[in-house]
């Protein structure tokens, strides 16, 4: 018999039905509750699931006994309720960003450590077989050393996307623009297949969205501790939204890419993911024809799976067996919070005007984190 996990959620938005809907189906899941701020919501919530509301974390584990949260809420008010859950000595998996800022990175991570529990960050895209294939081939040496990266994220958001929430677009609600909420996913692929960077030298700017508080448009060059360079180009600036892929290039002239994103850009709630996960590149000696093969293989598996939370359940799943195997995850706190790590680096970069070095602390909060350009 499969030992099982109780489970909650933590913020009973758009993505909590996500989290909600995996621990429901998980084999080592009990889902036995929901917490928000809001009874009234998480009542409705939790009817849903046929799971109990809360309005209050300690009473919620008081009365269920839960093992493990998720964290929904939107993400520059992550820490308080991952802290609080962790000093509570749960396991905390939070979604992406892990924060807006380094210091509640830091917090977040700290309160975990001591606690002697479970965290991960949600970054599920890692589990899209063309990612894994990517790492595979990396681990495999099939490229020698990997000594270029690049992120090319070209989406579009309109100005009704930002008002769907009073909290998107702005600074103090969301942490940033493109670059919190949209490239996190493309970023961690970028440092889980090329490492720790060493050094970075970025700008940003809002484009052709006027009326919006933060950016819309973000690049940067990388150096990476290995020697290795890397390239980022983030944008919800093209309409029609064109692509996100994630691309590397190993010492021996071969090149192996996953496109994460087609189309439209999916909007967590509102819209679906428009097209498959595939490789669109792949130059591995010997291997080159197997790319029709796998594009037409990963097409027909997605069709076959409800692709708004197949790979969150992976991931969550990941996340109870480490609990269960007293194992870290696949996806740490730390891999989190590198993420934010190199998008304050890019915002620290404009408003210096000189090029970052890593690894980097955490600021006063006046200026967001580096956030601000002069």
């Amino acid at each position: 018999m499969t030992k099982k996990v109780k489970t909650g959620v933590i913020g009973c938005g758009k993505v909590g039905h996500f989290h909600a809907k995996a621990y429901s189906k998980l084999a080592e899941s009990e889902f036995c509750a929901v917490f928000d701020v809001q009874l009234e919501r998480a009542e409705i919530f939790a009817k849903e699931y046929g799971v109990r509301a809360f309005d209050s974390i300690k009473k919620m584990v008081d009365e269920t006994g839960v093992e493990a949260v998720s964290i929904c809420t939107p993400h520059p008010v992550h820490c308080q309720p991952a802290v609080e859950a962790a000093d509570l000595a749960l396991n905390v998996a939070v979604e992406k960003p892990l924060s807006s800022s380094l210091d509640d990175c830091d917090r977040i991570i700290r309160s975990v450590t001591k606690a002697g529990t479970i965290g991960t960050t949600i970054c599920q895209r890692r589990f899209y077989p063309p990612s894994m294939r990517i790492r595979n081939a990396i681990d495999e040496g099939k490229l020698g050393k990997p000594i270029l990266g690049t992120v090319n994220m070209l989406g579009w958001r309109d100005m009704a996307y930002y008002k769907s929430d009073p909290w998107r677009g702005t600074w103090k609600g969301e942490g940033g623009g493109v670059l919190v909420n949209q490239a996190p996913h493309q970023l961690d692929l970028l440092l889980w297949y090329m490492g720790e960077v060493e050094e970075l030298f970025g700008y940003w700017d809002t484009l052709n969205h006027p009326d919006l508080e933060v950016e819309d448009t973000a690049i940067a060059c990388i150096k990476f501790k290995n020697g290795a360079l890397g390239n980022i180009v983030v944008s919800n600036s093209q309409n029609p939204a064109l692509f996100g892929n994630v691309r590397i290039h190993g010492e021996n002239g071969a090149s192996v890419g996953v496109q994460t994103d087609g189309g439209a850009m999916f909007i967590a709630g509102v819209s679906a993911i428009t097209e498959p996960p595939v490789n669109d590149i792949w130059t591995i000696n010997g291997e080159n024809e197997k790319l029709s093969v796998w594009k037409r293989e990963d097409a027909d598996f997605f069709s076959t799976i409800d692709s708004l939370y197949y790979f969150h359940r992976q991931q969550l799943g990941d996340f109870l067996r480490a609990i269960i195997e007293k194992r870290s995850p696949l996806i740490t706190l730390e891999d989190g919070r590198r993420t934010v790590e190199l998008f304050t680096a890019i915002y620290r970069s404009k408003r210096d005007g000189k090029t970052i070095r890593f690894p980097l602390a955490p600021e006063g909060k006046e200026d967001f984190d580096g956030r601000r350009s002069c």
